[in-house]
């Protein structure tokens, strides 16, 4: 069992969650009756995901492991709602020394350096395995998270599960962001993921807590699978 210890103070979130003022005053995301349709939609969609994706599951783990003979999955910490850390799964499209080969790069280039400061990613990431990239640009190596999903970590549609190491680069756009659970598919990567600046990922955090409905949820899912399809912004 793995165990989760608050990031950042989540009390005061949780407080609000249960006083203050009525639902009518609320934002659209934290109204009781769209939270229990959206975590229904959530159930239900994983639920599905996980059966329909099951043979595309077996051919992606007999490609990693045939990689370099590593563990199929690979999990991360993440910021979760209210502060909370979980981890989230992916398949693996990395090497298994791939924290030693970025240190180096990250000490022997200073602009890799700068790029992954900037973005927290490499554009051209010498770490990826064979098909490790493929999977990226078509976000294959995403599909555990329907498992995230369906244990309530994470939802559909939502923001962009942050890194431990965001957090003082957040700042105070944190408190939005923890106040909504991370999602498989958002914002940011329906307007174009990489390309997308890290303070506009920022803002469309907040635009999506703020005018969050199933109506927007539909199209940012149409639009994540045409950027997938295409693999516009995606490396």
């Amino acid at each position: 069992m793995i165990t989760e210890q608050p990031l950042v103070e989540a009390s005061s979130s949780k407080r609000e969650r249960k006083g203050g003022k009525g639902p009518r005053s609320l934002p659209r995301y934290e109204q009781p009756s769209f939270k229990f349709m959206k975590r229904t939609a959530d159930i239900g969609l994983s639920a599905a995901g996980l059966i329909i994706f099951a043979p595309v599951f077996l051919i992606l783990g007999a490609i990693v492991v045939s990689a370099d003979g590593g563990p199929i999955f690979f999990k991360q910490k993440r910021i979760g709602q209210y502060g909370e850390v979980f981890w989230m799964y992916k398949f693996r499209t990395m090497r298994k020394d791939a924290e030693k080969v970025l240190a180096e790069i990250l000490e022997k280039d200073p602009e890799a350096r700068k790029e992954y400061e900037q973005t927290f990613k490499l554009k051209n990431d010498p770490r990826l395995i064979r098909f490790g990239k493929f999977m990226r640009a078509t976000s294959l190596d995403e599909l555990p998270q329907f498992l995230n999903v369906l244990i309530g970590r994470m939802s559909i549609v939502g923001p962009r599960p942050m890194l431990l190491s965001e957090v003082e680069k957040m700042g105070d756009r944190i408190e939005t962001y923890k106040k909504m659970k991370p999602g498989c598919a958002g914002l940011w990567q329906a307007s174009g993921r990489n390309d997308v600046s890290y303070e506009a990922r920022m803002a469309l955090n907040e635009e999506y807590y703020r005018d969050a409905s199933f109506r927007r949820d539909f199209v940012v899912l149409w639009n994540t699978v045409k950027a997938m399809l295409l693999a516009r912004g995606a490396y």
